[in-house]
């Protein structure tokens, strides 16, 4: 019996690393690392990649809810180490005798969550609510998905989008109708 899927997930952009959590997938579903790794390296590619890219080569751990490449039917946690956390090891550090290591961030920037977490939390460094809502936490969403993409393949359900059109510019009806089939290519 399938129960609703619920992730958590935790850890700073600059932090040790990334924590994830997913709960509700069943017992005796095959996973591996390398299936998630596999997700988490296409998530790398594209264009407009930043530099953090580059020092990031994503590996995840799994913690438990896994044994012998069989889930448990228990949660499923992940572990995802940031390579960069070397250089911030004061600077987003638990202990309070590292708290003027790192000047803080007063300025909001626009278009980012910045505002309205210091509105939200009382918080006077916006990095405190920077940290976690980067491009780089998304790489622990992705490893969750690739989870749930696990499950559902198992149904033969595959999910992929793509861009119909931008201005007037359109696919070609043809292509979108010919069966294809390389979602992995998408």
């Amino acid at each position: 019996m399938l129960r609703k899927l619920r992730i958590l997930t935790a850890g700073e952009s600059h932090g040790k690393g990334l924590i994830g959590i997913i709960e509700g997938i069943p017992a005796r579903l095959e996973l591996t690392e390398s299936q998630i790794n596999y997700d988490l390296k296409r998530r790398q590619g594209g264009y407009g990649r930043g530099s953090r890219m580059k020092i990031e080569e994503d590996e995840i751990e799994i913690l438990s809810g896994v044994r012998w490449g069989l889930t448990l039917g228990t949660p499923i946690s992940l572990l995802l180490i940031n390579k960069d956390w070397t250089n911030w090891q004061k600077g987003m550090s638990s202990k309070i005798e590292d708290k003027d290591s790192i000047t803080p961030v007063t300025r909001p920037r626009p278009g980012h969550a910045d505002l309205a977490g210091i509105i939200k939390y009382g918080h006077k460094d916006a990095r405190n609510v920077l940290e976690r809502s980067s491009a780089r936490e998304t790489a622990i969403k992705v490893a969750l998905g690739a989870i749930a993409k696990t499950l559902l393949s198992t149904f033969n359900i595959k999910i992929f989008s793509l861009v119909l059109s931008i201005g007037g510019i359109s696919l070609d009806d043809d292509f979108l109708y010919s069966g294809y089939t390389d979602f992995n290519h998408i």
